[in-house]
């Protein structure tokens, strides 16, 4: 449902190589503590660095309103402590919504587990309707978006509906509960999972849509968290953002760019140049003949909200598909549609069909918008530079389905004192920065870091975000309310 994540350099520092050291040293005496059904595993990261884990499952509810709903299975793998003195699990909550938290430990943030290793055992969590856990299959609908028509957004908005309708029924009709993959849902189940581990308290640490969990976490089981660590904040009533606020990060981008002579003398004014394109685009689609591995070519009459849609995918970190994104722009002003169209054949556009999976968008509906924010977005995505498909095809599924919209105090935001460490990426394109400072205002026991020039994947921006990590377990004062990372360069 929302944009995936760009892979980013780890930076190893001393402390998590050490930590990888003392896992391999003490993963024999980790052995005998096991819990339930788990069972031992060598977990491969993907590049080829192993460890010894546990892998195992919890089973759960589907639905907890209904007396009779079925189990399903929610599974983790588990990295035992190598810390002399461990704390409560370390529960990783991915984004998404619809992250694995084992594909992302296998993947960009392997060195961090095994570094937050020496403060407990760290748990990779594959939340419900993802990864290895119970998961419906994929939803194609009767509904298609022809690919060579102009088409309105409230053309677009009534076929995505009918097509989200359609779903309801078919993940019914497979004997899966639509109303039991919502955020609150999921934050019982972190309950049940520290029970599981025969925990008192567990820590939470999460990005983007993992915070929107976490902070539902808090409201239920606030006296069962030890520590909470956050990144790219996301609060409950923040599924949909604010359209108006991509000004202000198109601003904070043109500043990157103006501290570089020869990029300032190529973008000199960004926001003039989408807004051009984007005029000229509604004024004058384009036919683009995208080439196809079979040799053919897909015929795409391209829209201004084609270009919208692009964009808000690539914009949630800076760097080479930031650059990518502003050279399209610049390219299309000078009827230059070569990069375009490099982009476009990895498929973006390709299946005409519209498609979902349950997990994402059932827990994106569930979490909804309230009523005065709904009002506020809509008004606007009128002359916002990325319109409605910032955050598509949310608010455009709100309420589609009876009983599953969890309400306005749901939406409430958390309100406590759990000892919580949020990072923020001054140039983040999916969680703007004005955003998750609003997010946290409930959080009366909040350590802010802001860190200058990363984006929405922060976690590796820096080895001091690692370092503010371990001095918060560790219960010592963070003196640092700012980490610096390089000026992203923007160039192709």
């Amino acid at each position: 449902m929302r944009s995936m994540r760009i892979l980013t350099v780890i930076v190893m520092t001393s402390a998590s190589i050490l930590t990888l050291m003392t896992a391999s040293a003490k993963s024999s005496n980790q052995a005998e503590t096991t819990y339930g059904n788990e069972k031992a595993i060598e977990f491969t990261a993907n590049d080829g660095q192993k460890t010894a884990a546990f892998q195992g499952s919890i089973r759960v509810p589907e639905n907890r309103h209904d007396k009779n709903s079925k189990t399903i299975e929610v599974g983790y793998v588990r990295f035992p402590a190598t810390g002399v003195k461990n704390g409560s699990p370390i529960i990783y909550l991915a984004g998404g919504p619809g992250g694995s938290g084992i594909g992302t430990a296998k993947w960009r943030r392997f060195p961090l587990f095994m570094a937050m290793r020496e403060f407990g055992d760290v748990i990779a969590l594959d939340q419900r309707g993802t990864g290895v856990s119970t998961k419906a299959p994929e939803c194609i609908s009767d509904q298609t978006v022809a690919h060579t028509q102009k088409i309105t957004m409230a053309e677009l908005t009534k076929k995505y509906r009918l097509a989200g309708k359609n779903c309801l029924q078919f993940w019914r009709s497979k004997g899966f509960d639509p109303l039991g993959y919502t955020t609150l849902q999921s934050a019982h189940d972190l309950d049940d999972l520290r029970k599981h581990l025969q925990a008192d308290k567990v820590t939470l640490w999460g990005i983007s849509y993992g915070s929107h969990l976490a902070f539902a976490a808090m409201k239920i089981m606030e006296s069962k968290i030890d520590k909470v660590i956050l990144a790219s904040a996301e609060g409950l009533d923040q599924t949909v953002k604010l359209p108006a606020r991509t000004f202000a990060y198109f601003q904070r981008v043109q500043q990157v760019i103006d501290q570089q002579p020869l990029l300032k003398k190529q973008f000199p004014d960004v926001i003039a140049m989408i807004k051009r394109v984007n005029n000229k685009l509604e004024e004058s689609p384009i036919m683009i003949n995208i080439p196809r591995k079979d040799g053919g070519k897909l015929a795409l009459l391209f829209q201004k909200g084609h270009m919208q849609m692009i964009a808000s995918m690539m914009i949630a970190d800076p760097g080479q598909y930031l650059a990518m994104l502003l050279n399209i722009y610049q390219g299309l002003e000078r009827d230059d549609t070569q990069l375009l169209s490099a982009v476009l054949q990895r498929g973006m556009f390709n299946d005409n069909r519209i498609k979902f999976n349950l997990m994402p968008f059932a827990m994106d509906v569930a979490s909804g918008i309230s009523g005065e924010r709904l009002s506020l977005v809509n008004q606007q995505a009128k002359d916002s530079l990325l319109g409605d498909m910032l955050n598509f095809p949310m608010p455009h599924l709100n309420q589609i389905a009876s009983n599953l919209d969890l309400g306005d105090s749901f939406r409430q935001p958390a309100v406590n004192n759990i000892p919580t460490l949020l990072f923020t990426g001054t140039l983040d394109g999916r969680t703007y920065v004005e955003g998750q400072k609003e997010a946290v205002r409930g959080l009366n026991n909040l350590t802010h870091i802001l860190v200058e020039n990363a984006g929405h994947n922060l976690f590796t921006a820096s080895p001091n975000v690692l370092e503010a990590m371990q001095l918060f377990m560790r219960d010592q004062k963070i003196e640092t309310k700012t980490i610096k990372t390089p000026l992203p360069q923007l160039k192709l």
